[in-house]
């Protein structure tokens, strides 16, 4: 059986720690388990960075904007 391809699923965030730990479970759980997703995290000033990095998930990988001027 030939290998499913990786789906990559990419999530900009901002500030969105009220929903965030929901938006990354609804990923994950998808039937389609061959994917990874790519938290790119907007200089949040709420707890979603934390959110973010406290998944153990391997298919997760968190990226910061990097912080201008």
């Amino acid at each position: 059986m030939p290998k499913e391809p990786l789906v990559s699923v990419i999530m900009p965030v901002f500030n969105s720690a009220n929903t965030l730990q929901r938006a990354i479970d609804s990923v994950l759980s998808q039937d389609h388990t061959h994917l990874e997703l790519l938290i790119i995290d907007n200089n949040s000033s709420d707890e979603s960075k934390q959110i973010a990095f406290s998944c153990s998930d391997p298919r997760v990988k968190v990226l910061e904007e990097l912080k201008q001027g």
